[in-house]
């Protein structure tokens, strides 16, 4: 399993008690309305299986898991600050009035004046502002998220409309 197959859950923020159980966050609501009997770890850049013993749901966005063969405090240590995964196909439908510009990562990023960019691989997250990722013409390009830029998103094709300041891409194709 990769993690183009996968769509991430959250991460192991602490363990709890001596006997591997694991405090996790949640990156978004309704995690436990997912059915799922094991989950993916993501370590030193891939993706390792492990089979849920238990959850338990806390508050909002935050649950203790149990791991089976992780039974002691070392074991659950050397899972602290990973990102867990579920496979893709159990990522749940949002509704169109629960979309954020964070679920543009997967879409197709065409510019009015280029044309398509490319697949937008990632969405980062700065105090003022979101910064998508593409790869345009083997390079990396980095272009802002906002109301300027964006001039439409269908949700249905995965498309994302822009028009991206003149000059731009010339930074990075240089």
């Amino acid at each position: 399993m990769t993690t183009e197959e996968c769509f991430r859950v959250g991460s192991i923020l602490k363990t709890k008690g001596l006997k591997g159980e694991l405090h996790i966050y949640t990156d978004f609501d309704g995690i436990e309305d997912i059915k799922f009997k094991s989950i993916f770890v993501e370590t030193a850049g891939k993706l390792v299986p492990y089979f849920v013993d238990s959850i338990k749901y806390l508050q909002k966005n935050a649950a203790y898991l149990v791991l089976e063969d992780v039974d002691t405090i070392e074991k659950a240590s050397m899972l602290l600050k990973k990102n867990i995964y579920l496979p893709n196909k159990l990522k749940p439908k949002k509704k169109k009035a629960e979309f954020t510009l964070m679920d543009l990562k997967g879409f197709t990023a065409i510019d009015d004046n280029e044309g398509e960019l490319g697949i937008i691989t990632d969405i980062h997250e700065y105090p003022q502002q979101l910064i998508a990722t593409v790869t345009f013409k083997n390079c990396e390009v980095l272009f802002p998220l906002n109301e300027e830029i964006i001039k439409g998103i269908d949700v249905v094709k995965e498309i994302l409309r822009v028009d991206l300041p003149e000059g731009l891409l010339d930074i990075y194709l240089d």
